[in-house]
């Protein structure tokens, strides 16, 4: 049984290189890799700029996945902007993690369990969207907060878990240094999502738990993604492992 997943910083569906408000692209971005399950980060609610829409909503519509759940992380004169998951499956359990650090963003994670139903079999699979801080050591203890969260730190290890997110991790140390000694797989750790028009850092990552398996991942590349936000999307293909 195969899942795709994919984690997108849509930058509140300004194009990373005009600057122009277009969700329109996001969606044909999106609708493009047809993706289980949606991690999105910068995502707008209610705000000015993104005409007052409710992004997550009008999103999960347009892509035909019915089960949403939003956090509203930075707050605005007008509206707010988050995380997002967006998932073709039923989202239960849904529980923000506050990452915040003194004198630093607002930032939190969204946790939701998914229930990934196939034809003869089905699987719960912990999924977070988070965006992390810019700072090297901001990010290290947000992490470290995030795995320590009651919903991951009790999670059997036969369970899946998928962390979807912008990372900020310019250098690539996250994996190494905090997700591989809590037994956590990148999905690939070397593919450049930023900028999006000529990326050359490695923001955004997929890490991965449990009994599945990564069977292949990419950045999202289309016409479309290079112009949608300033990030590319990162693709990832799963196959649960049935006899777990």
């Amino acid at each position: 049984m195969r899942l795709r997943v994919v984690t997108y910083n849509i930058h509140k569906g300004i194009g990373g290189v005009d600057r122009k408000y277009r969700l329109e692209r996001v969606i044909e971005t999106l609708a493009h890799f047809d993706a289980d399950i949606v991690c999105l980060q910068e995502v707008d609610d209610g705000v000015r700029r993104s005409r007052f829409q409710q992004q997550a909503e009008v999103l999960a519509e347009r892509l035909a996945l019915p089960n949403v759940a939003f956090q509203r992380n930075v707050k605005l004169k007008q509206g707010a902007y988050g995380n997002a998951i967006l998932s073709r499956f039923k989202l239960s359990d849904v529980t923000h993690v506050d990452l915040r650090i003194p004198l630093k963003k607002n930032r939190r994670a969204l946790l939701a369990h998914s229930l990934v139903r196939g034809e003869n079999h089905r699987h719960r699979v912990l999924v977070a969207s988070l965006h992390l801080g810019l700072a090297g050591f901001e990010r290290q203890i947000q992490l470290r907060r995030l795995l320590q969260h009651p919903m991951l730190e009790h999670t059997s290890s036969r369970s899946a878990i998928v962390l979807g997110g912008d990372y900020n991790d310019v250098w690539g140390t996250l994996g190494p240094n905090v997700m591989h000694p809590a037994g956590f797989h990148s999905a690939c750790h070397t593919t450049k999502t930023f900028p999006a028009v000529l990326p050359i850092r490695p923001l955004d990552q997929i890490f991965y738990r449990g009994p599945i398996e990564l069977n292949h991942a990419f950045a999202g590349r289309s016409k479309a993604a290079r112009q949608a936000s300033d990030h590319l999307p990162l693709v990832a293909d799963f196959e649960f492992r049935e006899d777990d």
